[in-house]
């Protein structure tokens, strides 16, 4: 960096060097874009943030702009703010549609918290605009606090955060509940105190929308834990989380058929027949596409809903990892099972969603089982009783969980009723005693 200036542009979630200036214009460019974005240009020892108006004939858009001091100079990044396209609704979006009905159903709930969690850059923002504009109408009242605001929505109340002057999330929040909202927007849960209004919020009549900096929905619950939020508010309040990625699309206009192969998987550390595809696609390089293979982003989803058995789980202390376990045991289809979806429908390449998506820790195990081993099982009901469902006892599933040593016998006398696993092994025994 000491001889030129090097300019990228980040396309498609893809760093490409588009030039390279010589060094000696470098502070004359930095310094012009620091006057446009409303910058002192005589500091340079402290990072510093603005934005620039950024207008054309019939079009724009704002460029955020963040500087850094660095040993050879300053470094400017600008976000490009404006071009996405906000005024689509949820069918828009590429959601399948078993994610779609359930996303769909929470966020026309009255009340609770909805969050979308993911990087930067990951379409958060545009999937919430996109609830936003289902719920948008003459009959509701609709608040967002953002930092920044990226879209206009009309017929909503958009609130820009200004820490400068104590406009920070948690007080427009609290300015939000005197204003009579239906539906509230906040752009990041930051801190404990943001979560607790939000929360409060959620549980007074009021739907919430909110992010998350979280690699996947499970772990989203033991964040808000981490920040002070208890359980019991968690569970009462959370009515889905949402975990995305954007991955690249492979262009249309080179998009070439690839034999899948034993020796393909092993490579990329997946099971033979991860697929169950013989052909997948790549994009061999175009004028199109610019020779990366690649054009346009395709989301991939997670999406965990809450209901009883998670509820139970979280009271208990359960770890994200037996949160994503049981969720999945009801169905919920993780990051990486998504985007290999995409990669079967030849949208996408392996090494895109593998390098976007984290290995799952485990395979799906049937939902009986997972509750089994989380000690969720439920006593039966008799018809002539009519009588509601009891949970079994805590102290004797700690037990049970605790002595990993325990004969199948033994766990059987302590809980007072049979493991999956015991009576299994009872019936192979039978069977053989039978033959």
């Amino acid at each position: 960096f000491e001889t030129f200036l090097r300019v990228r542009f980040r396309i498609d979630g893809a760093l490409e060097e588009i030039q390279k200036i010589p060094y000696k214009l470098t502070p004359a460019i930095v310094s012009r874009i620091k006057i446009l974005a409303g910058l002192d240009i005589c500091e340079k020892r402290i990072p510093q943030d603005g934005v620039i108006n950024f207008r054309m004939e019939e079009s724009g858009a704002d460029l955020r702009v963040s500087t850094l001091p660095s040993a050879f100079g300053e470094k400017v990044v600008m976000r490009v703010l404006g071009t996405t396209n906000l005024n689509n609704d949820l069918s828009k979006l590429g959601i399948p549609d078993h994610q779609l009905k359930p996303l769909r159903k929470n966020i026309h709930s009255p009340n609770g918290l909805v969050l979308v969690t993911g990087p930067t850059g990951s379409g958060k923002t545009t999937t919430l605009y996109a609830g936003l504009n289902e719920l948008n109408d003459i009959s509701r009242s609709v608040f967002t606090a953002e930092d920044p605001v990226e879209g206009n929505l009309p017929g909503v109340t958009q609130c820009q955060v200004n820490n400068a002057v104590g406009f920070t999330f948690s007080s427009i929040l609290r300015s939000f509940l005197r204003q009579d909202p239906d539906v509230i927007l906040v752009g990041e849960i930051r801190d404990q105190e943001t979560a607790e209004i939000a929360i409060k919020a959620s549980l007074t009549g009021h739907l919430v929308l909110s992010t998350l900096h979280t690699n996947c929905s499970s772990s989203t619950i033991q964040r808000l834990i981490d920040i002070g939020i208890a359980p019991y508010l968690i569970t009462s309040s959370v009515n889905c989380i949402v975990a995305q990625r954007l991955v690249r699309r492979i262009c249309d206009s080179c998009k070439e058929e690839t034999p899948v192969s034993s020796e393909m998987f092993t490579s990329l550390g997946l099971e033979d027949g991860a697929l169950d595809t013989n052909v997948i696609y790549r994009g061999k390089g175009c004028d199109s596409c610019h020779g990366t293979g690649f054009k346009g982003r395709a989301p991939v989803y997670e999406l965990l809903e809450m209901n009883d058995e998670l509820r139970r789980l979280v009271l208990k202390g359960g770890s994200k990892i037996e949160v994503k376990r049981l969720a999945r045991a009801y169905g919920m289809q993780t990051l990486r099972e998504s985007g290999l979806a995409l990669v079967k429908e030849g949208l996408t390449t392996i090494e895109e969603v593998l390098g976007r998506t984290q290995e799952d820790e485990e395979g799906r195990l049937p939902l009986e089982i997972v509750k089994e081993q989380l000690g969720l099982g439920f006593a039966g009901v008799t018809e002539e009783s009519n009588e509601s469902p009891k949970p079994t006892e805590v102290k004797e599933t700690q037990i049970i969980m605790a002595d990993e040593t325990q004969t199948e016998e033994e766990k059987e006398d302590q809980s007072g009723e049979e493991s999956i696993s015991a009576r299994w092994k009872k019936a192979k025994l039978n069977n053989v005693n039978s033959n």
